[in-house]
Formats: C-alpha cells, structure tokens, sequence
C-alpha cells in the first residue's frame, strides 16, 4: 500500500504501527520521526511561516477572507506516486490541508484513492484515529496496541495528578499577536494533568480571548503553545512579546510562566499528546512527577 499523509500527526501514526515504509508523500511540516522528513512534500503554506506571530495571523486572515485556500498541493507529485490512501483533516484549515485543499489535485489523477479524513476533538477522539487508521491499513492489531497504552498512561498521570488537593488555575495561550487559547484537547489534558483551564473549553476549537480577559484569569501557571513553535521559537516569542496583560496574575509574580514545545506535545493530534500530559503534569506538581527527561521541551521564563 501507498499513503500519502497531509498530516503530521497522522505521519507520525502511520510510523508508530510501523507503516514508514509505506508512506509515500507527507507535508512541509511531517518531521518527526526524523526519517519522515526525506519523504518527498506534497504540501506548501501559502504563509510565511517564519515570520512574526501577527503577520501570520494577517496573511491567514486575508487569504480566508478571500476565500482561498491556505495551503497548496503538488498535484504532479500526487499523481507521480500513485497512493492508494490519503490521510488528511476535517478540523482545522488553518493547521493543515483539508479535504477541500485536495479536490482540484483529485481530479487529475487517473485512479481515486481512499481519503481518510481525521476530525479529533478530545483525547479519546485521537486514540480512535489511531485505530481508524490501523483499520483502514490492515494493521488493526498494532493500532490497538498503541492506543490503548497511551490510553492507560494517561489515566495514570491522571489517577497519580488526583492525590495533591491544589488544582492550579492554568492559562493555556496557543497564540500571542493575537491572543488565543488552547482548545479542543487542550483543557483536557490541562485536566487529565493535575490543573484547571480557566479559559480554553474542551472540545472546542481555539478562540480569540482580550488582555482583560486574560487579566482577570487569575491564573497560576501559564502555558504558552504557539500553535506548530518548538520550545526554544515559544520562548523567543514570548520573551518580546507585551505581555502587560498578565503582569499581575499570580502566574507571573510565583515564575510560573513556561513556554513549550507545542509542535511535538501539543499542537498535532499525534501519539505524543501522551508526552505533552506528563510535561504538564511535570509543571503542575513538579513534587510528584520529577521527571526530567522532558527538560528539552520547555523554558521557564
């Protein structure tokens, strides 16, 4: 079988039930594992995406507002490797190409392949997507494997993040210029760590919030994930960013202000959302989860 991914975290799926040598195609962004990254990329962002924060939100904003597509697909190189299955998104066309960004690539080619959309929105959602996927690839038995042990290691995070009777109040921003907040399975791994979102809503997509707003958070701990920034850009951003509007949450006057490593933990639907709950829950109760070898992923401001 041949798979195209335009989906990172659907990548890095595909090489956990040990289907890397079947994928033939992934995006500009697919990089993990390190192998994934030789493959050829069917996907460019019609964005620059090393620019700042607010440019990128101004390039986005305009190019939906004219109605156009965010990314652009190679349609010669779809139709030069022939795959049998496409593994794409349905949640968000800001993060990723959607079904819509393949239509016109699709009609060029001379044999359909089976597109797999994925559309998680919890935790729960991402571990059956594993298993859509292993259904969809004949590897069912490896993608049940693997769900459930991330399954299970969250819950116990979770049952072990029960015991301290302080449940920090925790602002999640997954963008500065302009703020934004976590959504979707964010809170719930916020929850599943030990604390308490104070503005994303689970299950929701990610919205816009005001410095008032974040003001009057009263948050302990904040958590900046700027959505596809590794650590050390999320703490560059952060560092220049104006940041008035929390300087008086107790978050900032107690140093609890860390920016992480959103594109590996938090960001992709991916099997390493697992990670991301241990390095909150590393942040939230350092006490009982001493942990370091997550130390890479993130930088206290």
């Amino acid at each position: 079988m041949r798979i195209c991914s335009l989906l990172p975290s659907a990548t890095e799926m595909l090489y956990a039930i040990g289907l890397g040598d079947s994928v033939a195609g992934v995006t500009h962004e697919c990089d993990f594992p390190l192998e994934a990254a030789k493959k050829p990329a069917l996907i460019c962002p019609r964005v620059d995406p090393k620019t700042k924060p607010a440019e990128i939100d101004r390039q986005v904003r305009e190019l939906v507002a004219r109605g156009e597509s965010i990314y652009a697909v190679d349609a010669e190189l779809l139709g030069s490797l022939s795959p049998d299955l496409i593994v794409t998104q349905d949640l968000c066309h800001v993060c990723a190409a959607s079904p819509d960004d393949l239509a016109t690539a699709l009609t060029r080619l001379p044999k359909l392949p089976r597109v797999l959309a994925l559309t998680p929105h919890s935790l729960a959602d991402v571990w059956d997507d594993i298993r859509r996927i292993g259904d969809a690839t004949g590897q069912s038995g490896a993608a049940e494997v693997l769900a459930t042990a991330l399954a299970k290691r969250v819950d116990a995070i979770a049952s072990k993040a029960e015991e301290p009777s302080w449940r920090p109040r925790v602002l999640c921003l997954e963008w500065l210029e302009p703020y934004y907040v976590g959504g979707h399975w964010v809170p719930e791994m916020v929850a599943k760590a030990g604390g308490v979102d104070v503005l994303g809503r689970a299950g929701e997509p990610s919205f816009r919030v005001s410095r008032d707003e974040i003001a009057d958070s009263r948050a302990e701990i904040i958590v900046v994930i700027p959505c596809g920034y590794n650590a050390e850009r999320a703490f560059s951003e952060l560092s220049a960013s104006q940041n008035d509007a929390w300087r008086n949450l107790p978050a900032w006057h107690e140093g609890r202000v860390f920016a992480v490593d959103a594109n590996s933990y938090f960001s992709r639907p991916g099997p390493r959302l697992a990670d991301g709950v241990s390095i909150l829950a590393q942040l939230f109760h350092p006490e009982l989860f001493p942990e370091d070898r997550f130390a890479h992923a993130f930088h206290k401001l």
